[in-house]
């Protein structure tokens, strides 16, 4: 046990890579560590829950955030990047239109589901659109380490992009993909028919051995991402053929 990060609320999966599951909405933020760059996945629901995190990732590792890596644009994944001056932002291709011309639909989704209405009007007037857009896989380099952004949706949501990091055991980052606190969630946005293939295509990024980390719950394995398509082509009809 890493006792710095666990004193910090953050869970270390390995050696470059942690996460911290965020109160309320039991939001997922991952943090990646090279030796030159640091990655943030998903910076959080609102510029206080995203400076608290911007505040923690620099004293965890003594630099600050360079990279933010959103896996969707649901507003508990997205409306903190704001708190992160100059870092450069990834997203799915086609997500950086969806925030812009969605913003007021963003604030009413954050108000709808608890955040203040205050917090959720601040945040969403200084959004921050990905400038970087993955349209297949992305390979960024941290110094001494590759990470690969892949673009696997749609399925959660119309721009879903998970995160592999390489390493003793490789992790991955699901975004809401997966859940493990809550039956997966399909709102409108949300392409039902598609999302196992979407899980069939992380199972093939990160092998049997990875740990899966979910948007919302506790770590998973490969067995759970198998269990959770079979359930979920089970709801939406579709044929395993």
């Amino acid at each position: 046990m890493d006792v710095r990060w666990e004193e910090a609320g953050w869970e270390r999966l390995t050696g470059r890579a942690g996460r911290r599951r965020l109160p309320v909405w039991d939001c997922t933020a991952g943090l990646v560590v090279g030796d030159d760059s640091v990655l943030l996945v998903d910076p959080g629901s609102c510029l206080r829950e995203g400076a608290e995190l911007r505040e923690q990732a620099e004293r965890l590792t003594g630099r600050r955030v360079t990279h933010i890596a959103f896996t969707h644009g649901h507003f508990d994944h997205v409306l903190g990047a704001a708190a992160f001056a100059g870092a450069e932002v990834f997203g799915a291709v086609g997500l950086d239109a969806v925030l812009s011309v969605e913003r007021e639909e963003l604030r009413e989704s954050a108000v709808r589901h608890g955040l203040a209405a205050s917090e959720a009007a601040e945040a969403t007037a200084s959004l921050v659109l990905p400038r970087h857009p993955v349209t297949g896989e992305w390979t960024l380099d941290l110094g001494g380490l590759q990470v690969l952004l892949a673009n696997v949706g749609p399925g959660h949501s119309g721009h879903d992009l998970a995160v592999f990091v390489p390493g003793e055991r490789e992790v991955v980052f699901c975004g809401d993909l997966v859940e493990e606190s809550g039956e997966p969630q399909a709102g409108s946005d949300a392409a039902p028919r598609q999302w196992p293939a979407a899980l069939d295509r992380l199972l093939s990024l990160g092998g049997e051995d990875a740990l899966y980390v979910p948007g919302h719950g506790a770590v998973v394995d490969a067995g759970f991402v198998r269990e959770q398509r079979a359930t979920l082509a089970a709801r939406f009809g579709v044929s395993e053929a």
